[in-house]
């Protein structure tokens, strides 16, 4: 039997993201369990923390973008959401996003991370790395990762009640 209590959707408010919240709000309906949304912020201090000429204040800088990812994050949950999966919202503000994602998860005892994952090329993704790669590769529980579009098994309630008939 699989035990779920805890899942963790990674989310950078792109479409794979969105197509992996729809997993996560069903697999965690399916379990009974815990949903858990996590965005990272770039933690400007670290990249640019250096320079002496900034025409802009660093802690401003960086208190709004914390302030616009906030109510992204808050925007993808509904009531629904907080009332039946027990949503919990997470802004997490530091250097390396799978770092994060993975120490998160690891002080959470989350049992499953969902992200999406934007299928970059080859070149792409030898120069840059893919986060979810980094994931996959460093998270001690399971990790479903989406890409998008893709054939998806996650269907509105509406289909699936046609296609029964």
């Amino acid at each position: 039997m699989i035990r779920i209590q805890n899942v963790l959707v990674a989310t950078d408010f792109g479409e794979p993201a969105e197509a992996a919240l729809n997993y996560g709000r069903e697999l965690t309906r399916s379990f009974g369990a815990t949903l858990h949304v996590l965005h990272v912020v770039d933690s400007i201090y670290a990249q640019y923390g250096g320079g002496e000429a900034y025409s802009v204040s660093l802690p401003e800088l960086q208190d709004e973008i914390e302030g616009t990812a906030r109510k992204q994050l808050e925007g993808l949950l509904n009531d629904e959401d907080r009332r039946d999966l027990h949503a919990k919202p997470v802004l997490i503000t530091a250097l390396g996003k799978a770092a994060a994602i993975v120490d998160y998860a690891g002080q959470h005892t989350i049992d499953l991370i969902v992200m999406g994952t934007h299928g970059h090329g080859a070149i792409n993704h030898l120069l840059m790395g893919s986060v979810a790669e980094r994931v996959v590769r460093t998270a001690s529980c399971p990790v479903l990762t989406v890409h998008h579009p893709q054939r998806e098994f996650v269907l509105p309630d509406a289909l699936v009640a046609v296609a029964r008939r």
